[in-house]
């Protein structure tokens, strides 16, 4: 199986690729389904059905509004936030739900369900049904969000597939070692061993272009995320912090002193983070990176590089994100990037190895030294469990994003001053974390039933 790095950096909307996105395209894919197979006057109503993980945190995560946007019509990636509420709120309030140029009646409290049980394949579930006037089945179909963004319906999987198109590249590879061979064996950087890949999907200049459109994105993200001021949505009441740090770090660094200098990339490295997050967390505009939980930290890692290191291009960038993406294959392929199914280490874990790796990349690293940054950046986030407070993808989840860029930057550092020589591969601690994830209570794998989750209650 070969995944494109396009595949795993997806522009949407937050605040989760998994509970947002992912259902978004799971109501996308039913309606164009829908009408390709039934006349859109025979429909009467849609019901959708949510289980396990969507059902304990959909409504801190929209993913009732996510669905029914879907089925609007509204995909992800080209989606109007501002537009796409305003539809979902017409609905909300009983103006029903449009198919083309015929509206079927749409309840949310009747026709939007909560099921505590789980599906056997993931426990990100969805079913959506069409039923006609009297009330008989017309269509009907379930679809499993993976994680990232990626969706399969029941068949797909039962059958095993990842939601990518598979596709005969020139340089296959399904682990840490067998990449390692394959840029020894042809003298090639990991980065352009991605490039080469990548021609089986487009040509070298749609991927730049698309890699730099992806990473603008990212800047986009981080410039909104700094002016907006005010409280998250939800009822946490969260405080942006972005906007107060991004005006006090402009006003500390314009007079250099000791503490800017020993803190300033830290601290800025923290804003980039922060602000991306708080933007995700208000159903903005992020990337997946892989996930929209750690949508944050590769992003501010990148920026941190931008910033601090003198000459730093486009070629960096297109080179950063083409290097993590062979260490997000790696997860995608031989563990998981869903905090439902292996808690946050599949997220923020794989995004902290994702961003250590591209860092180490355009550090001048060996491949080696690219696969141990990865390494180390994973290592010390195994184990972590997703346990967001009220189902909100903003605490822990927020600072957990800038905590995790800055450990991503010294895993970068702690490969460059060696020479690549270590004792746990990449690919052990991958194994490592999709058997804790098997191993990890499912009330740790994002279904707010335990951990801080809990404690914030009980406090």
């Amino acid at each position: 199986m070969a995944i494109s790095a396009l595949d795993l950096f997806k522009i949407g909307v937050g605040p989760s690729s998994s509970h947002t996105m992912g259902p978004m395209r799971a109501g996308v894919l039913f309606r164009a389904l829908l009408l390709s197979k039934v006349q859109p006057d025979d429909v009467a109503r849609l019901r959708v059905d949510l289980y396990g993980s969507l059902a304990a945190t959909g409504l801190g995560h929209g993913t009732d509004r996510a669905v029914v946007a879907g089925l609007l019509g509204f995909e992800p990636q080209r989606v109007n936030p501002d537009e796409m509420k305003a539809a979902v709120d017409g609905v909300v309030h009983g103006e029903g739900l449009a198919l083309g140029e015929h509206t079927v009646a749409f309840s949310w409290p009747e026709d939007l369900l909560f099921h505590r049980e789980s599906k056997p394949h993931h426990p990100n579930a969805l079913t959506v049904t069409a039923l006609g006037a009297d009330g008989d089945e017309l269509l009907a179909e379930t679809y499993y969000s993976i994680g990232g963004g990626f969706v399969v319906d029941e068949a797909q999987a039962e059958a095993g597939e990842t939601g990518v198109q598979d596709v005969t590249v020139e340089f296959s590879f399904s682990t840490a070692e067998e990449l390692l061979d394959i840029c020894s064996a042809q003298d090639l950087s990991i980065a352009q061993v991605v490039a080469r890949n990548e021609l089986a999907w487009r040509p070298e200049e749609e991927t730049r272009a698309a890699l730099l459109e992806i990473w603008q994105a990212m800047r986009n993200c981080v410039d909104r995320g700094v002016k907006m001021e005010g409280h998250l949505p939800g009822g946490l009441r969260v405080k942006r912090r972005a906007p107060e740090l991004h005006r006090h770090l402009n006003s500390r660094d314009a007079v250099p002193n000791l503490i800017t200098r020993t803190f300033s990339a830290m601290d800025w490295v923290n804003l980039y983070a922060l602000a991306v997050n708080e933007e995700n967390a208000a159903g903005g505009c992020v990337v997946t990176a892989p996930t929209n939980g750690a949508a944050g930290i590769i992003p501010a890692v990148l920026h941190y590089f931008m910033k601090f290191q003198p000459g730093a291009s486009d070629d960096d960038v297109v080179d950063f994100l083409l290097a993590a993406t062979a260490v997000g294959m790696l997860f995608k392929m031989n563990a998981s990037i869903s905090g439902a199914e292996v808690g946050c280490q599949g997220e923020v874990g794989s995004a902290c190895a994702m961003a250590a790796a591209g860092l180490a990349q355009v550090m001048g690293g060996s491949p080696a030294q690219v696969e141990n940054a990865a390494e180390v950046g994973l290592e010390h986030n195994l184990g972590l469990t997703c346990d967001p407070i009220g189902g909100l993808v903003q605490v822990p989840c927020i600072e957990r994003n800038a905590m995790a860029s800055i450990k991503a930057i010294n895993a970068a550092q702690l490969a460059l001053s060696g020479d690549g020589r270590h004792r746990v591969t990449l690919d052990q601690a991958i194994r490592t974390m999709r058997d804790t994830g098997r191993d990890m209570l499912s009330k740790y794998k994002e279904t707010s039933e335990g951990g801080l989750a809990v404690a914030f209650i009980e406090c």
